[in-house]
């Protein structure tokens, strides 16, 4: 779901653009008043997890396809929806810059669809009133599982409505629409169930956590943190260095729905505007491209589709994009700290 520039006209790009950078700055302001300090370490690890896991696609069974995590529920539910919609913000924002994942043009469309559905629709509207206050693994199971896939179905959505907007004739609204749904409903499914486990877990480890943010108040500070840091520090770190060689090599549900139409994974890019401009500048600053290191002549590479596809560039990418998403998040933590300088805050959660 990490929409290229191709897909989008640049009305389009700049309205999303301005909607998601207002949202940011909503998040930002709540944030300033109600946000629980020592959550923000938390925000660092689960960022740089939800990076590295984004970097692995697994196979659509039958259907020559693959999807990733979009982790946009994973982060809500820990995190709540302001400081998740900022995280998310934050690992979109380092993967188009300095990986080349998704466009610079199409960053604002990407954040909106991956950030603004989980966190301030279905968060609050689906998941919440699902899982209650009595909270038990099969409640959460359930609620996971609606809620990733009504996320995914409404990313999804999104996508093809941005580009019929954004007049691209070569992808019918029928067809794209027809191709795109069934293939996240997949996706959402496994998402959900991962989404699940690993809230599943934090339950079982730390229950204040979720119990803080059902009741919305800051956590005790009694409560250690530092088995679930540790843990999803060993998580990002092994899933961006190790577990991302067994990626999947089938193209993932938006490419291969484009491929499935117009016969090839990618759309013609504008030769002249704003996007040949944005991807020279995206070249400049990404410097392992497509997450593995610069190639100077790239030559035909026979083991291409080699599974596992175990790599050091792929390896130095996910440790090295986990350890800027964590600096980015710090960064935004300490922006708001300073904010807060002259406002304490109220005693409130960042709910």
């Amino acid at each position: 779901m990490h929409m290229a520039d191709a897909l989008l006209s640049p009305t389009v790009g700049a309205t999303l653009w301005a909607g998601t950078a207002a949202l940011g700055g909503y998040a930002s302001k709540k944030l300033k008043i109600q946000m629980d300090e020592r959550v923000i370490p938390l925000m660092g690890v689960l960022g740089a997890f939800v990076f590295a896991a984004q970097m692995i696609n697994f196979t659509i069974p039958g259907t020559g396809s693959s999807g990733h995590l979009g982790g946009g529920m994973i982060l809500a539910i820990l995190l709540g929806p302001h400081a998740a919609f900022l995280v998310m913000a934050s690992i979109l924002a380092v993967q188009a810059l300095f990986f080349a994942d998704g466009g610079l043009l199409a960053l604002g469309c990407n954040i909106w669809n991956l950030g603004f559905y989980p966190c301030y629709l279905v968060y609050p509207l689906i998941y919440r009133p699902l899982i209650g206050k009595s909270q038990n693994p099969r409640r959460i199971l359930f609620a996971s599982l609606v809620a990733a896939i009504t996320a995914l179905q409404l990313g999804a959505f999104s996508v093809v409505l941005e580009t019929l907007l954004s007049g691209k004739s070569e992808l019918p609204f029928g067809a794209f629409l027809l191709l795109m749904q069934p293939i996240h409903l997949a996706i959402g499914i496994v998402e959900g169930a991962v989404t699940a486990g690993i809230v599943n877990y934090v339950y079982r480890v730390r229950p204040e956590i979720l119990e803080s943010m059902a009741d919305l108040r800051p956590l005790d500070s009694s409560v250690s943190m530092r088995k679930i840091m540790v843990t999803f520090v060993v998580l990002a770190m092994m899933t961006g260095a190790v577990f991302s060689w067994f990626a999947s090599t089938h193209p993932d549900g938006l490419e291969w729905s484009i491929e499935k139409i117009t016969g090839q994974g990618e759309l013609r890019e504008a030769e002249y505007g704003i996007v040949p401009l944005l991807k020279r500048i995206q070249e400049k600053t990404a410097f392992l491209p497509d997450y593995n290191f610069r190639s100077p002549e790239p030559e035909p590479d026979e083991n291409a589709s080699a599974w596992p596809g175990i790599d050091g560039g792929t390896s130095a990418a996910g440790l090295i994009g986990g350890a800027i998403v964590l600096g980015a998040v710090a960064l935004i933590g300490a922006g708001i700290r300073f904010l807060r300088r002259g406002n304490p805050a109220d005693g409130s959660s960042n709910r």
